[in-house]
């Protein structure tokens, strides 16, 4: 009997990741491809749409010819692509803006003026349990229509990264519910909370249909096969925003069951059938599983601090050490200092934060550096920073949600650090397990959403099986006593500061 395969492509901050995997979930064959951005004013982050689609179609052909698979053996093609996306398409299809990414914290003036709204942040918050900052999607809304009234007049719907390549793979313009979530979605309803949009004034016929992960949205166009090497009319499906298809591809999908994704951003995620409240940056999310929700704390910024301290670092030993040896220079480096590195505290606030603590004007801070510090110090400094983050967001969901996290589940590109992954465990004090997969996790859960629409499996189930397990990290107690003060150390930092950080950014970062 003939294999057949589904087209998975997994559209991250900075690149594509195209893989093609069989009906058993084994990765035939994977290809890379990369994009940039663009920084027209401090705080603000954009990028070109058509760079995601080339990305897509190239990476598609690249497959396709590494794995010698004939177009006729795809069963279909789904998308897991970075969330709160905002691309404004007109009723010509013409695309009228770069998406103004995830990481954009233009909006901060706007979000302040529909909090007021709602009588003031603290009412706000208690409605709805979290404050809105800059980076969230309804006021960067609220800011292209003020500051772009032509553009807001001209949109027919606004376009998160996985509608718009939908609608270029398909023709339809659609929206999937986890990617919904990110503008204002009612999970028990299923629909777009739409009070929220006409207290902001944007008008709600610019919101397009909603379909689920598992839904055939429509077939391949002509222009599009063509464009990608594959046959026309081809399925494609909902698919689902990249927190959730990584928290699938973990094979974390029981109730209550933690994960935490490393990558260019960092999240904490725990699969749910209960809908919780947003607290302390934390959000409760529709899951890649239609049946499920996912509560999770994203931590802006941590694998893209990385290559910034070797950008700024490094850069000579990047330029001269061949085949990547920079990463074991940096793993020497870092583990010749002791567990704490002598007191230095690296925050990893460079994109401002989401999770444990809200805030746009927020910058990374070094603190407590003294003569005895060298490069790997700050090495050191930066994992322990993320790991102290992501602590205080485990913290967080035991105190506010009632999850029993006694292990974690990690996957994403940092995982494959083993010094990390022991690091994490002494901070947070907990069983770190890696997956088998850890640069794909993203492709297989998107991959499941088309299995299940397809039919193949039932539900989502079976994805535990098809992501295997790795290596396991236990916490070694001798350094407790050290992580323990310099985590106190780092809370305090930010309750210290967090005024501070707003007098010196608040003006800096609004248009």
């Amino acid at each position: 009997m003939k294999k057949q395969y589904v087209l998975a492509h997994d559209v991250g901050t900075s690149s594509n990741k195209a893989m093609l995997i069989d009906t058993d979930g084994k990765i035939i064959a994977k290809s890379e491809r990369g994009y940039d951005f663009s920084y027209p004013h401090p705080g603000w982050v954009e990028q070109d749409p058509a760079d995601y689609w080339q990305a897509v179609a190239k990476s598609t052909r690249d497959v396709l010819g590494l794995s010698g698979v004939e177009a006729d053996e795809i069963l279909g093609i789904v998308f897991s692509t970075q969330a709160m996306g905002i691309i404004p398409i007109d009723k010509d299809d013409n695309i009228l803006y770069n998406n103004i990414t995830w990481v954009d914290g233009r909006a901060e003036t706007q979000a302040k003026k529909l909090m007021n709204r709602f009588l003031g942040r603290k009412v706000f918050k208690t409605l709805v349990g979290i404050e809105i900052t800059g980076k969230d999607v309804i006021p960067k809304l609220m800011w292209l229509k003020e500051n772009h009234r032509d553009i807001y007049e001209k949109t027919a719907f606004f376009l998160d990264v996985n509608g718009y390549l939908k609608f270029r793979a398909t023709g339809r313009k659609v929206a999937e519910w986890s990617g919904a979530c990110s503008y204002a979605f009612n999970l028990k309803k299923k629909d777009w909370e739409r009070i929220f949009f006409k207290i902001a004034g944007i008008d709600t016929a610019k919101l397009p249909p909603l379909v689920r992960s598992i839904d055939k949205v429509g077939g391949l166009t002509a222009e599009a096969a063509a464009e990608m090497g594959l046959k026309a009319g081809t399925p494609v499906f909902g698919g689902c925003d990249d927190t959730q298809s990584a928290a699938m591809g973990t094979g974390a999908n029981n109730e209550g069951e933690g994960h935490i994704y490393l990558g260019t951003s960092a999240w904490v995620g725990v699969m749910t059938e209960k809908e919780h409240s947003f607290k302390h940056g934390a959000v409760c999310l529709q899951s890649a599983d239609p049946a499920m929700n996912l509560v999770v704390g994203i931590t802006e910024s941590a694998g893209a601090n990385l290559e910034w301290l070797i950008e700024r670092f490094y850069r000579h030993e990047k330029n001269t050490i061949p085949d990547g040896g920079i990463y074991d220079l940096l793993d020497e480096e870092a583990m010749a200092t002791p567990p704490g590195a002598d007191h230095l505290i690296f925050t990893p606030w460079l994109l401002g934060e989401r999770c444990p603590v809200s805030t746009t004007t927020s910058r990374g801070t070094v603190f407590n550096l003294g003569l005895e510090h060298e490069r790997g110090h700050f090495v050191r400094a930066l994992a322990e920073g993320i790991g102290y983050n992501l602590r205080w967001i485990i913290d967080n969901f035991e105190k506010d949600f009632g999850f029993n996290m006694s292990s974690l589940k990690i996957t994403g590109g940092g995982s494959q650090n083993r010094h990390w992954m022991q690091i994490f465990a002494d901070i947070t004090k907990r069983n770190v397990i890696t997956t088998n997969q850890p640069k794909t996790a993203g492709a297989l859960g998107a991959a499941m959403c088309a299995f299940v629409g397809l039919g193949i499996y039932n539900d989502f189930s079976p994805v535990r099986t098809l992501a295997g397990e790795d290596s396991k990290f236990i916490p070694n107690p001798d350094n407790f006593e050290i992580y323990d003060k310099l985590f106190m150390d780092y809370k305090n930092i930010y309750n210290s500061l967090k005024k501070t950080y707003k007098h010196a950014n608040a003006r800096r970062f609004t248009f």
